[in-house]
């Protein structure tokens, strides 16, 4: 992935300090610059957040069935044809 430095804009980010640390020694093990690591980790957690929004059904958790079972029987209830 390649970044255009014109087109970026500086931001400030608060952190606790474990974090900052590992961030850190992360961009140190890869050679790259502690900026470059937030930006593709900021960018890889939005692309999954998407890749699993695209997965989910919309109506999910919208609604209650009164059933107890529902999160032991999700992939049933969700990906099998309703119509068999």
């Amino acid at each position: 992935m390649s970044y255009d430095i014109c087109m970026m804009e500086r931001t400030t980010i608060f952190v606790d300090q474990e974090l900052l640390a590992r961030a850190k020694q992360q961009a140190r093990r890869d050679g790259k610059s502690f900026a470059r690591v937030v930006r593709e980790a900021l960018a890889m957690y939005l692309t999954e957040e998407e890749t699993m929004a695209d997965h989910v059904p919309s109506i999910s958790g919208r609604f209650a069935s009164g059933c107890s079972d529902t999160s032991e029987r999700v992939d049933s209830l969700l990906w099998t044809d309703p119509h068999q």
